[in-house]
């Protein structure tokens, strides 16, 4: 008989936003996920000398962040030393690699307990810091692509573009992001999942600092495009320049983490598992059109699952940009109602390190919430990307 790979729990903090003077700015980010690791384990009662490995995302891995910041967080959080770690990239969707990752050791056999998470301050260690000034690319991706590559947030104009997404919708969508959020704040649908970040006031540090609940199309409609430069605007004419900050995601502080077992392992341990992964998928998508991968993403791992969108009672399609979703929903077809529902990184955040898990621990709770079945997750990501994950509840 397989192994068979279980969620058991999955937390997260709440959303700081990403600049001097945000919620978890004043919190080292090696600080930051080892308050999450020492709460998954602490919650459920867990000696973490049992845990096999734990794997961790994260993008900007230099500075506080370097040094394989996930090793260091299981050393701060106390567990003992023989608990590896180690950091992985794959850009946004890393965290949410981190559960594949660990997900396929249980089901090869090859560990019992693994714990997936994922780490990032931007407010500490700005977004592309990484690079440090230097050429990531080379001469020969540079020859491949002579007219260059773009940032995600052209990308984002273009797909806006291709696929006919007005302001107006884009707009539209941004609100309806924060609106549903705010909704799943105020009713206490969060509380099963957000944890205190030790050292930050308890009550002060449940509540995600990056929804706004007032948040309105109208007023967004306001907002200048946050991507346009007369370069780019040579180079692309059929722009209308229509991404702004309202409807992209904010730079965000976060971390997040999953516990991952075999249900062999849970049932031994009297834990009850909540979730189980059914499927998984990873697809290379065109590096101008960066974010556009989770549309076969989400295709290839429905197949894999032999399931239809029919049967799926939630998605958590990361809101990069309003026009990652769109674009999702109009050539998936998929309900938009659920989509989402409880708001997406435009108003949750999008602390890229710690995102894929942030998604699964909303989305486990969402069916939890309705009695749902089955989940789909999807992010996309830097390079032309994308990871999806099918989960079932038990």
């Amino acid at each position: 008989m397989s192994a068979e790979a279980v969620i058991v729990d999955v937390i997260r903090t709440p959303a700081g936003r990403g600049k001097p003077g945000g919620l978890l700015s004043g919190v080292h980010p090696v600080d930051l996920l080892a308050g999450v690791l020492d709460s998954l384990v602490n919650r459920n009662d867990l000696d973490p000398g049992l845990v096999d490995d734990v794997i961790g995302g994260c993008v900007s891995q230099v500075a506080e962040q370097s040094y394989n910041v996930t090793r260091n967080a299981v050393l701060a959080a106390g567990f003992p030393e023989h608990v590896p770690g180690t950091t992985i990239d794959r850009q946004c969707g890393s965290s949410q690699q981190a559960a594949t990752f660990a997900a396929q050791a249980v089901l090869a056999g090859q560990a019992d307990i693994v714990i997936a998470c994922g780490v990032e301050s931007m407010s500490r260690v700005p977004l592309g810091s990484s690079a440090a000034g230097a050429d990531p690319y080379g001469s020969r991706i540079r020859s491949r692509y002579p007219d260059g590559l773009v940032n995600q947030g052209v990308s984002a104009e273009l797909i806006a573009a291709k696929w006919g997404l007005s302001r107006a919708e884009l707009d539209a969508y941004a609100a309806r992001s924060h609106a549903l959020a705010a909704v799943a704040g105020e009713s206490g649908a969060f509380a099963t999942e957000v944890v205190p970040v030790p050292g930050l006031d308890a009550h002060a540090s449940l509540a995600d600092e990056t929804v706004r609940p007032g948040t309105t199309a109208e007023g967004l409609a306001g907002l200048n495009p946050a991507f346009r430069t007369d370069a780019l605007a040579e180079r692309f004419p059929e722009l209308d320049w229509r991404i702004t900050p309202g409807n992209s995601s904010p730079l965000t502080d976060g971390a997040s983490a999953a516990l991952i077992m075999s249900a062999d392992a849970a049932e031994k341990l009297g834990l009850t598992p909540r979730a189980r992964f059914r499927s998984f998928a990873v697809v290379g998508s065109d590096p101008l059109y960066m974010l556009t991968g989770v549309i076969p993403a989400t295709e290839r791992v429905l197949a894999r699952a032999g399931l239809g969108h029919d049967d799926i009672d939630a998605y958590e399609v990361n809101e990069a940009f309003a026009s990652v979703p769109l674009a999702w929903l109009a050539e998936t077809g998929a309900e938009v109602a659920k989509l989402n529902p409880r708001g997406g990184a435009i108003a949750l955040g999008h602390a890229l390190g710690s995102s894929g898990t942030r998604l699964l621990t909303t989305l486990v709770n969402q069916l939890e919430a309705t009695g749902g079945r089955y989940g789909l997750q999807t992010m996309c990501e830097g390079g032309g990307m994308a990871n999806a994950t099918i989960i079932e509840r038990v």
